[in-house]
């Protein structure tokens, strides 16, 4: 069995908006091991992203814990705050918008490496602003460019080498490839499987595309408005879907089979606010198996090995 590197328990994050309480991330659980990729999966608006920007403290976390190779990282003082971000870095959806636009590219990979105060002079700052554009696949002629002059994928390079500039041991992918075209997509994605292989850091990959989170994860979890509703091994997840929901959402992925058409499940009813939401499952008012039990309190539930449902009617249904 891999050994942890990260573990989450019970992390809540709120927000007070007008009409009361927003419950973005609510009770959340898992561990991610040294080398492997959790996929975070859900609609637009479920609280994948925020997860991920709270794990790497760009959010305070409202309750829980939070654990970076055995340490309670929860609540850390800025010298502490400087020591995690160098083992825990994020790459932002847009890559745009993500890269100041008055620095050049190479100066963008040096900055952090000088805030780091790891490297003595210019020339060793260059050298190893060289070695990790090249590692991502940045040519030379490029170096001198500034964000707007770049296509999004070498963009979204430039965001990988600067996530990747002080050797972390875990970074938050918040849907890397979403912004970019389909072919593009591809040689990122291949690109943050070889960098894995070859460094050995882990991911947590946000995205709300199945099909990539498949060819990606090793782990997923299934969020609906900031609860976890299913989690499972990939392989185990795509053979023995159980949540109402999750099974919802693989109906969506695309298929290129003509003989087997897909067989798409539509919800219906209205999604339910995530602010000073009631008790009982969030998902019942669009789950044609619900029934009054689901009012109740939902808890995650392990329902075969390693693999996880918050429902209270699985044995029902599944």
């Amino acid at each position: 069995m891999s050994e942890e590197l990260i573990r989450v328990e019970h992390l809540k994050k709120y927000f007070k908006v007008p009409a009361g309480t927003n419950h973005a991330v609510d009770d959340v659980s898992f561990t991610i091991a040294k080398g492997e990729t959790l996929g975070v999966v859900g609609e637009s608006g479920c609280g994948k992203s925020t997860l991920g920007r709270t794990l790497i403290h760009l959010l305070e976390s409202t309750d829980g814990k939070i654990f970076l190779e055995g340490k309670d990282i929860t609540h850390v003082n800025k010298a502490e705050l400087k020591r995690i971000r160098e083992k825990m870095q994020i790459v932002f959806q847009d890559p745009y918008s993500s890269l100041n636009p008055r620095l050049r590219i190479e100066n963008t990979v040096i900055e952090p490496l000088k805030m780091s105060g790891r490297f003595k002079s210019k020339a060793e700052l260059k050298a190893e602003a060289n070695k990790l554009m090249e590692l991502v696949g940045i040519d030379e002629r490029l170096r001198e460019a500034y964000p707007h002059e770049l296509d999004g994928g070498r963009r979204q390079r430039v965001c990988i080498a600067r996530a990747l500039a002080l050797d972390p041991q875990f970074i938050v992918c918040d849907e890397p490839v979403s912004a970019l075209d389909v072919s593009i997509q591809a040689a990122v994605l291949n690109l943050l499987q070889e960098l894995q292989e070859k460094m050995g850091m882990a991911y947590m990959f946000v995205t709300h595309d199945l099909s990539v989170v498949k060819h990606i994860s090793d782990n997923i979890c299934v969020m609906y408005l900031g609860q976890l509703v299913e989690k499972a091994p990939t392989k185990e997840l795509f053979a023995h879907t159980l949540h109402p929901y999750t099974k919802a959402l693989l109906s969506a992925i695309p298929s290129t089979d003509i003989h087997h058409p897909m067989q798409r499940i539509q919800l219906k009813g209205e999604i339910t606010s995530p602010i000073n939401p009631k008790p009982g499952c969030r998902f019942a008012a669009r789950c044609p198996y619900a029934t009054e039990a689901c009012q109740q309190p939902q808890k995650l539930e392990e329902v075969a090995p390693n693999h996880f449902v918050s429902c209270c009617r699985i044995k029902e249904i599944g």
